[in-house]
């Protein structure tokens, strides 16, 4: 019945009743006809872009069924391009056709998808990985074998050589919820990705934007990845050695973004997690330095022992904490730094603005306190007293750092959790 079906085939060019009957015809026997199969792949798709919706639905709910050996990564990249669709119920239907023949080959499926992810227009790519960061997710253990999860790790690799930070960010939450890489070693490799990305090994210009962020966006994504089995160490010598010095002269395009704070809530969170560091008491140094700066000396007093018209310094907790808590981190791999490698007058100018920042923490936290006193429920949930409530950790935690630090020698004992993260459970 060959000619019968090429009459189903012509159908196509007919009104709109014809094409009706021929979307759904063309699938319902295309098994039985290989030799026109391209001629009917063609039709199919010639419906699917049709001017009447209904057609053009009926078109694509149909595609799955010319999934069927080679033909399916030519369905899945004709799929792929149809997600551009604006029209809300035919891109549903899209979805659905491209994730019921994901279960028939993910392979074949992916390989449609990172073709136009590689090669297809702005749109496209940008629903593909969109698709991608949704779907993968739901989709039974069965049909995302290891294999599968190798091959979008490798064409994953391909997309990052050339991609924006929105699509990096995407990217890496494909990866990081593939169960393949929920190892130490996986960790790892995801880490490195990302380093790469970071492109560590290139001079840091504090001053270009782009270079900024890239650096951020980056060192957000492997936050997350780092354990006591997956260091930071890459990323932390980078920034004592390259954005430290430059803090003050950071940029960012980001609006109303506190960059000189975000990067040393960064560093605080890393310096956990890091291994041994080739340069260790240089960096040190760097975070040392860094720090003296947010801790002042105490305004010199008048002979009356009046204040001889200095102004109280400012006392930056949020800045101190991160650096005290990433001096405390890394100073347990050199617990000597401070009385073996800095100099008699170095080391007694430090501990005279560390007594001068406790006085005036001593003095804050009991104003925190008694006006968080008596305060519970509803009353800790207005803007001003969360406020104080997040104030009253961070000055806890440059407490409990800095009585560490005035032990001879200095003890690196104490745990604090970092102000802005979740409270941990001890372990019993």
């Amino acid at each position: 019945h060959k000619d019968a079906y090429q009459v189903i085939l012509d159908g196509v060019k007919g009104g709109a009743k014809e094409k009706r009957l021929a979307a759904q015809f063309i699938p319902k026997f295309f098994k039985h006809f290989p030799e026109l199969a391209d001629s009917a792949i063609n039709a199919q798709l010639d419906l699917c872009e049709d001017e009447d919706v209904s057609i053009r639905r009926q078109a694509i709910k149909e595609l799955p069924q010319f999934a069927t050996g080679d033909n399916l990564p030519r369905v899945a990249d004709i799929l792929t391009q149809l997600l551009q669709s604006d029209d809300s119920a035919e891109f549903n239907l899209v979805n659905n056709a491209l994730l019921s023949i994901f279960k028939m080959d993910a392979k074949g499926t992916l390989g449609g998808l990172f073709s136009q992810i590689l090669q297809g227009e702005d749109i496209v790519r940008e629903r593909a990985i969109k698709f991608l960061s949704t779907k993968l997710k739901t989709l039974p253990e069965e049909v995302m074998t290891k294999e599968v999860e190798e091959f979008i790790l490798t064409e994953s690799k391909k997309v990052l050589e050339d991609v924006t930070g929105e699509e990096f960010v995407l990217f890496m939450k494909i990866l990081s919820g593939l169960k393949s890489l929920q190892t130490v070693s996986g960790r790892q490799q995801l880490v490195e990705l990302v380093a790469e990305q970071a492109d560590l090994e290139q001079t840091f210009n504090p001053s270009d934007t782009d270079c900024v962020d890239r650096l951020l966006q980056c060192t957000r994504q492997a936050v997350p990845l780092f354990s006591k089995n997956v260091h930071s160490t890459k990323f932390v010598t980078y920034f004592c050695e390259h954005v430290l010095p430059n803090l003050s002269s950071l940029t960012t395009l980001v609006e109303g973004l506190d960059i000189q704070l975000e990067v040393l809530k960064l560093l605080a969170e890393m310096s956990s997690f890091c291994g041994d560091m080739e340069k260790l008491e240089s960096n040190l140094k760097k975070l040392f330095d860094k720090l003296l700066e947010y801790m002042p000396l105490p305004p010199e007093e008048a002979e009356n022992g009046e204040n001889a018209g200095n102004e109280e310094p400012k006392l930056q907790f949020s800045y101190v904490e991160c650096l005290l808590y990433s001096f405390h981190q890394l100073g347990r791999k050199l617990p000597d730094f401070l009385t073996a490698k800095l100099n008699a007058e170095k080391l007694k100018d430090f501990k005279i603005r560390l007594q001068y920042f406790a006085r005036g923490l001593q003095v804050y936290i009991r104003q925190l306190r008694l006006a968080l006193q008596g305060k519970t429920g509803e009353a800790l949930k207005t803007e001003e007293n969360k406020i104080k409530v997040v104030a009253l950790k961070i000055t806890n935690n440059i407490n409990v750092l800095i009585k560490d630090l005035f032990h001879i020698p200095p003890s690196y004992k104490s745990t604090v959790t970092l102000s802005w993260k979740p409270v941990q459970k001890a372990d019993a």
